[in-house]
């Protein structure tokens, strides 16, 4: 099997450490095993887009010395590829219409009972679905506990995170997904999905997440700051030594791919 891997930034604002580390420790896994690193712009939900910062995340990526293999696929380009799925599970049952607002628990799965349908979900499964990360060990979920009958189509017309992100890693032919720890519990609903359209599901492994010093998650919700483009090398060797890896310090950003076996 051919390996592909990717990171998958959303253009909701700068690149931030956290981001940084994602994206190397994706970048490394693919270089290590002697495969392919591909570049998507999540760009789904559109509200939350901020203009230009698609672009800001290709110049900040190349700064800091990522070579991607193939086209930036953006999300806002696939909009027929997620009607597509969506009818596929439509016609085999496995997604139905929902009326609830996002404060109501959907009891729609059963039909809309009089109400105007507002989104989609898929159905949850009654049994666990169980999957092997590769840092953090075995998995088991009852989504039917957990999440329930998650959305696929949003009131707004926007498409779910879950069904483009599970669309997208099938057409790019992605095998293996490094991503942060906050992605975890999101994981078993695209395995669900993956299931439900026959799609192949992909190895995961979840990295441990940046914090700040409150220990909150570093994101653009925490005001987390945005990447140096001006002078990437301390910012890479902080990322790298996050990851467990220890570049001598004075290198290039060429160099310390080099060193870590990335080039």
């Amino acid at each position: 099997m051919t390996y592909r891997g990717r990171f998958a930034p959303s253009p909701t604002g700068p690149l931030h450490l956290g981001s940084l580390v994602a994206a190397a420790g994706s970048y490394l896994d693919a270089r290590g095993h002697g495969g392919q690193w591909l570049v998507r712009i999540e760009d789904v939900d559109q509200p939350r887009c901020v203009p230009g910062a698609a672009d800001a995340i290709l110049r900040t990526l190349e700064r800091f010395g990522f070579e991607w293999d193939g086209p930036v696929l953006v999300q806002s380009h696939r909009f027929a590829a997620y009607e597509d799925a969506l009818d596929r599970l439509r016609k085999s049952g496995a997604a139905f219409p929902c009326g609830c607002t996002r404060h109501d628990v959907c009891n729609c799965r059963d039909g809309l009972k009089g109400s105007a349908p507002r989104s989609w979900r898929i159905r949850a499964g009654e049994h666990p679905v169980e999957f092997m990360d590769r840092r953090l060990g075995r998995f088991s979920e009852c989504l039917l506990e957990t999440s329930g009958d998650f959305i696929l189509l949003r009131a707004d017309r926007c498409w779910a995170y879950q069904l483009a992100v599970v669309v997208d890693d099938e057409f790019q032919g992605v095998t293996h997904i490094v991503r942060g720890e906050d992605l975890l519990d999101s994981t078993a609903r695209q395995i669900h999905l993956q299931r439900a359209l026959g799609y192949s599901t992909p190895s995961y492994l979840h990295l441990p997440l940046v914090k700040n010093g409150l220990g909150q998650k570093l994101s653009k919700q925490t005001y987390a700051g945005a990447l140096n483009v001006a002078d990437p090398v301390p910012e890479l060797e902080a990322a790298l030594r996050f990851l467990g890896l220890d570049p001598p310090a004075g290198l290039s950003v060429a160099d310390l791919w080099r060193c870590v076996g990335a080039k």
